[in-house]
């Protein structure tokens, strides 16, 4: 069975989840089923950006020297350029109770970037307690101020068994995204597009059972997946097979969160996993964005999903990023001043 835990960030200043999967157990992980990829139309329940018609929005998360915003935006810059330039979306991640959109933000809008915000969560009964009302209210006007549409996935991966205690349940979950999702609206901060994931490992293993954790179609905007190869290099295809079962039944567009190569693996190994990404994405039209996640991390746990030291690597992932289906540019980043569209709660 894939493992169940992936470690989560070791300082709240870093705001970048500086982890990886963990250890894979020997047990073999189940086969994949047979997935016939869906080919009818995808939308949005009426937030953020719709996704493109065709082709694939591509994008990263690049840890930074600095933890700041302009080192930040050099990070993404430089990774960008070594991939081609061509990359739409960039990613940030927030903890529960930091403010935002804030300088990284403007200094990502600034570069053009169709912008995917990580927001960390917090107890869930705590949240539908109201307790946190006053800032969930705040985070919901400074995103309808912010005006260009954006990405929103709160509380990512949060089948995780580390998460457990924090989760309570799939229910207390779901009650805590409704409540959310509530306060976006009735802010009017239609602007955020909510996107739902969960961990592939959560539909690999049936224990995880992720799918209880999904709040409904007309709750979510985009679904999502993060996809790692752990160090038995599992491939990306037999484990997307899993999570396409339950996405293709939806009408909603799918974004993988996070993917990368972090173990070292044999000569080739990282760059043969890489290769699969492409093909897999077109074979299913639904997938509608893809964000790699590039860091070395120089503390336990150890591991590197950048490029530095792996020039066959770099070579495949610039090969994706030129390839015309997966540089589609982001969509119109004006702000908007027109009137909210009807949304779902």
């Amino acid at each position: 069975m894939a493992a169940a835990l992936v470690l989560a960030c070791a300082a709240p200043a870093l705001a970048a989840c500086d982890r990886k999967p963990a250890e894979r157990s020997a047990a073999p992980a189940p086969a994949p089923p047979t997935v016939e990829p869906r080919l009818a139309p995808v939308r949005t329940t009426g937030r953020g950006p719709e996704p493109p018609e065709s082709g694939v929005w591509l994008g990263a998360w690049v840890k930074p020297d600095w933890h700041t915003a302009s080192g930040r935006a050099a990070a993404l810059d430089a990774f960008n350029r070594e991939a081609g330039g061509r990359l739409a979306v960039a990613h940030m991640f927030h903890e529960w109770p930091e403010e935002f959109p804030g300088p990284t933000e403007y200094a990502f809008q600034s570069m053009g970037k169709l912008q995917m915000i990580s927001w960390s969560g917090t107890d869930t009964r705590s949240i539908v307690s109201g307790i946190y009302d006053p800032l969930i209210r705040q985070r919901a006007e400074e995103i309808k101020s912010f005006g260009v549409p954006l990405l929103l996935r709160w509380r990512w991966e949060m089948d995780r068994p580390n998460l457990a205690a924090s989760m309570h349940s799939p229910e207390d979950y779901v009650a805590a995204w409704k409540h959310l999702r509530a306060i976006f609206t009735e802010v009017g901060a239609t602007n955020a597009a909510w996107v739902w994931c969960p961990h592939v490992e959560g539909f690999v293993e049936d224990e995880r059972e992720a799918e209880r954790y999904y709040p409904g179609d007309e709750q979510v905007d985009w679904l999502c997946a993060d996809v790692y190869p752990g160090p038995e290099f599992a491939s990306f295809s037999s484990q997307m097979d899993h999570f396409m079962a339950f996405a293709q039944q939806r009408p909603r567009p799918v974004i993988i969160g996070e993917f990368g190569v972090t173990a070292d693996g044999r000569p080739g190994q990282r760059a043969d996993w890489l290769r699969e990404v492409g093909p897999y994405l077109k074979r299913h039209p639904q997938i509608k964005g893809a964000v790699y996640f590039a860091a070395k991390q120089t503390a336990k746990p150890l591991y590197d999903s950048t490029f530095a030291a792996d020039p066959e690597s770099a070579t495949v992932f610039r090969q994706l990023a030129t390839d015309s289906y997966f540089a589609h540019p982001p969509p119109d980043l004006t702000a908007s001043t027109a009137a909210p569209r009807p949304l779902a709660r």
